[in-house]
């Protein structure tokens, strides 16, 4: 039997790759304890998806495991063993504000439940690619000491700079500067997925993203940049800009668009790679530009104020340059830019209304 493994598989990325995989595997295992409604709440729980991958792939099994207790993964590991051909693990705790909260629980979820993943698939089925969703956050505030101009609506860098034409790539240091506890505890995990590959030879991949979006997102204040934005253009909730004059630069890739980068590396893995993900060049805006292309889409004027206290450790302008996975896997792509991502978020969300 080959059987894929996804953590976090009711979340926007885990139920993407459940859909994605399910005709390609015999069988698809999803781990995912709801955690995010306990982290932000009711209106971010991913019960509504779980219930939806259940009915809708039949091969779907799920298991409301805690990647924080190896004793629940053994029994699942366990029970399939060498069957298991790919894990992506997607699941952890995803916001800098809650952390600072609750710093335990975020390393023992980050961390720790990252290092139970690598030891159960190091055990049972150690042939089988590894995926994990890490961070553009454990370059710290590092991105925010680069040259950057201000225009009208937007932070950019110099256009003399070697970032400017594709944006950050992977020989940034994470050393020597500011992560907020969130961005620490993905180091440890990221730190982690990188040495069971170079030092157990396992075929692992490392994969920093930069805003993570799509329909199928719960998204929350603290978590869910487009998401919530649309969902306040919706319903007309407030929704508060923290810092940086709106200007702040993210950008953003499509859920599908991830998988399919997750779909090339699974054909042919490597050994402790790391690559950066994002919209790049191709997708991304400031806060100010995303209030402006959900009015649009909406028809609604947003209910909006400003903060002039940042998030710490937060970045003023990020691009991710993909150049290095796109030299890896040339007959990768993307496909959904801003524009057709929100303006898919908005039908969804309409939907489920």
């Amino acid at each position: 039997m080959k059987i894929a493994l996804i953590t976090g598989s009711a979340g926007l990325i885990g139920s993407e790759s459940v859909s994605f995989f399910a005709d390609k595997f015999d069988l698809i295992i999803g781990i995912d304890n709801n955690l995010r409604q306990y982290f932000f709440g009711e209106e971010a729980s991913v019960d509504w998806n779980k219930k939806k991958l259940q009915e809708k792939f039949s091969n779907y099994k799920h298991y409301d495991a805690d990647i924080r207790e190896v004793k629940d993964l053994e029994k699942i590991f366990s029970e399939y063993k060498t069957d298991i051909q790919l894990v992506i693990h997607t699941a952890a705790q995803p916001s800098h504000d809650w952390a600072a909260k609750e710093p335990f629980t975020d390393f023992s979820v980050n961390a720790t439940g990252t290092l139970n993943m690598l030891e159960m698939t190091r055990l049972h089925c150690p042939d089988a690619v590894f995926i994990f969703t890490s961070t553009n956050k454990v370059y710290g505030d590092t991105p925010n000491a680069l040259p950057l101009q201000e225009l009208e609506k937007r932070w950019e860098i110099a256009p003399e700079h070697a970032y400017f034409a594709n944006g950050i790539d992977e020989n940034m240091s994470i050393d020597h500067s500011k992560h907020s506890l969130f961005g620490a505890s993905k180091v440890a995990a990221d730190i982690l997925v990188q040495e069971y590959g170079r030092y157990f030879g396992m075929k692992t991949g490392v994969f920093r993203g930069g805003c993570l979006t799509g329909p199928n997102h719960s998204g929350a204040q603290l978590h869910g940049f487009l998401s919530y934005l649309m969902k306040c253009a919706i319903n007309g909730n407030h929704y508060t800009i923290f810092g940086y004059k709106g200007k702040q630069v993210r950008d953003n890739i499509h859920s599908q668009d991830l998988i399919n980068i997750f779909w090339h590396f699974y054909q042919n893995p490597r050994a402790g790679e790391v690559y950066n993900v994002g919209g790049g060049r191709f997708a991304n805006c400031s806060m100010l530009e995303g209030v402006q292309m959900c009015e649009e889409i909406t028809g609604n004027k947003m209910n909006y104020s400003y903060s002039e206290d940042n998030r710490i450790g937060d970045h003023i302008w990020w691009i991710s340059d993909l150049s290095k996975f796109k030299a890896h896997y040339p007959a990768w792509h993307w496909e959904y830019d801003i524009k057709t991502t929100l303006t898919q978020i908005f039908d969804s969300m309409r939907q489920r209304a």
